[in-house]
């Protein structure tokens, strides 16, 4: 009997973007979780290859277990099924001060080619900005003090500038070296994903280069998005496309935001 050959499952770039990131979690990692793309990469991560996952949440949950994505850090849907509810003052320090996470997620409006971040204004000056932000809330310090960084952000040449607008949430300063004459005690962005692929920081420069790309993505396409002359790895990957699973599981995920369906999915 012929066999036939299974086409795999179409996926958009934004799915293949939270299936990387949810990839660079491992089973017992403690993870201290941002609302949107941040927090569906590490459920996906937890509902498919690492159960024993530990996500933390700014708002004091630890080990939360949500049913379906929350709308914020307030949603009531973390605390059903969590370890524990803390206060916010415990998280940071208990948990993050003394080195406790192993990774935190994290996102920008702005990334430099150094992988600071900022989310705090663009343009003009910090009292009279073009567009004034949200502002830090805790990344700083998860910037600073987690043992490793993941962020995740749509790559375009407004979002990936040659120097950000105002530092945030500091990636590798100016140059290697920055974090520990600044005193920072967190290992700095280990990856930053993006919709195109994954950049690294150079173990020389701390310049981030681009290490991998999605399936459809070119170096071309890279460069393009990137307001800085980008660096390319040698070793130059393609990530393997999304499993069946992880569709499955991250579109059942974003089908549910705080209980409520918002579009097509399991």
């Amino acid at each position: 009997m012929a066999v036939v050959e299974r086409r795999p499952e179409p996926f958009e770039a934004d799915e293949m973007m939270t299936v990387a990131a949810a990839r660079q979690l491992r089973d017992g990692t403690v993870c201290f979780v941002g609302i949107g793309l941040p927090s569906t990469a590490a459920n996906l991560a937890r509902i498919t290859h690492a159960p024993g996952i530990v996500l933390i949440y700014e708002s004091g949950i630890i080990g939360a277990r949500p049913a379906t994505l929350p709308l914020s850090i307030g949603d009531g849907v973390l605390v059903e099924g969590a370890d524990a509810v803390v206060s916010v003052p415990e998280v940071f320090n208990y948990w993050l001060q003394p080195g406790r996470i192993d990774v935190g997620f994290l996102t920008g409006a702005q990334v430099d080619r150094f992988g600071n971040l900022n989310t705090t204004v663009i343009g003009g000056d910090y009292r009279h900005p073009l567009v004034r932000l949200p502002g830090a809330g805790g990344a700083p310090e998860i910037a600073a003090l987690c043992r490793q960084v993941v962020v995740l952000v749509r790559q375009t040449p407004r979002v990936f500038v040659n120097r950000v607008d105002f530092v945030t949430s500091v990636g590798y300063g100016s140059a290697a070296g920055d974090r520990g004459r600044l005193g920072l005690s967190g290992g700095g962005p280990k990856v930053v994903i993006t919709d195109i692929g994954s950049l690294a920081p150079d173990p020389d420069t701390a310049e981030l280069t681009l290490v991998s790309l999605h399936p459809g993505s070119t170096v071309e396409q890279a460069r393009a998005a990137t307001g800085w002359p980008l660096q390319v790895s040698p070793d130059l990957r393609v990530e393997e496309p999304p499993s069946d699973r992880e569709l499955a599981v991250l579109r059942r995920l974003t089908a549910t935001i705080g209980g409520v369906r918002t579009h097509g999915g399991e």
